[in-house]
């Protein structure tokens, strides 16, 4: 199963699209960055389309990205799920497959 929310060695990352079947919007994008200022002064977040290819699969994800030195990663994964399920919620273009989050 996709996790919502999950931490690799050098950021958080949210599968925004696997849930809200959109990309974030700019707005939703700036609702984040509020909400991390409380973390730390100075961060990155990335909003990221990947198109990966192979013999027999093809595959589009978007996810946002979030890069934040120095911060509690507890608290920066727990800002990011809050803040994708309130978005996914609030507009979903999948209907019911957003209710299950």
């Amino acid at each position: 199963m996709t996790e919502l929310v999950f931490a690799t060695d050098r950021d958080v990352r949210v599968n925004f699209g696997v849930f809200a079947g959109r990309n974030a919007t700019q707005a939703e994008i700036d609702d984040l960055a509020r909400a991390l200022r409380e973390e730390a002064a100075t961060f990155a977040i990335v909003a990221e389309e990947r198109h990966e290819f192979g013999d027999d699969v093809e595959a589009a994800v978007r996810q946002i990205v979030i890069e934040i030195p120095d911060a509690r990663e507890d608290r920066v994964l727990a800002i990011a799920e809050r803040w994708a399920k309130a978005c996914i919620h609030a507009r979903t273009e999948l209907g019911e497959l957003g209710s299950e989050i």
